[in-house]
């Protein structure tokens, strides 16, 4: 997805600056390349935490795929459903490291749109003012809904995260009994809608450098 300003609004926007500069304004009034740096630094912070969650569960689900043959020659059973269990606690932490950045970045697109937002609203052409709001409350809506896809799928990620360690309870539980159960299809099925949702991690922190780059990194 694109979100492209016409030339036209971008040169609005850039003459908003031009005019500040223009009248002996030595700060912008609204603190926007603050603004936009901590938004393009968040967006950073977001991508470095999806890629150590999504190290943690591979780790987790290879941990899973290997537990039934290394369960049928150990000694003592109980250890390895533990280093299993620690496994998966770590993962659960990652998510939810994920989500709390996630946050920071709604919170930080919120700032940098509501500073944007509120600048315009002080311009006194009104052709200006109308173009431009309009334009910013189109890109907002875009990216709302990026956003609303980002929470979407880590809330996948955290329900995929209570499924193995459900199947790890089973087998536990199994083993216990004297049955060694088969969780490698349910492994090959948390695996392929892991790969699924890193995927849509993917696009949410593609379309967020996008809204920086090509639109706020342009101000």
């Amino acid at each position: 997805m694109k979100y492209v300003f016409s030339t036209r609004l971008v040169v609005l926007f850039l003459g908003i600056s031009m005019g500040l500069s223009l009248v002996g304004c030595q700060h912008s009034p609204e603190k926007l390349p603050k603004l936009k740096q901590a938004f393009k630094a968040q967006i950073s912070t977001f991508e470095k935490q999806k890629e150590k969650a999504n190290k943690h569960v591979s780790n987790g689900l290879k941990e899973m795929t290997v537990l039934q043959e290394v369960l049928a020659n150990a000694e003592n059973t109980d250890k390895e459903f533990n280093r299993v269990y620690g496994k998966w606690k770590k993962v659960n932490n990652k998510v939810e490291k994920l989500y709390k950045e996630y946050e920071q970045l709604r919170q930080k697109a919120d700032a940098l749109f509501d500073a944007l937002e509120r600048q315009i609203t002080s311009l006194k052409d009104e052709k200006n003012k109308k173009d431009l709001g309009e334009a910013l409350a189109k890109s907002r809506e875009k990216y709302n809904k990026t956003l609303q896809n980002t929470q979407a799928s880590i809330d996948k990620l955290r329900k995929l995260h209570a499924e193995a360690v459900d199947q790890v309870k089973a087998l536990e539980a199994a083993v216990a009994i004297g049955q060694l159960d088969d969780i490698s299809e349910g492994m090959k099925s948390i695996q392929s809608r892991v790969d699924e949702v890193m995927k849509e991690l993917n696009v949410s922190i593609s379309e967020s450098k996008d809204l920086y780059e090509s639109q706020m990194g342009k101000l």
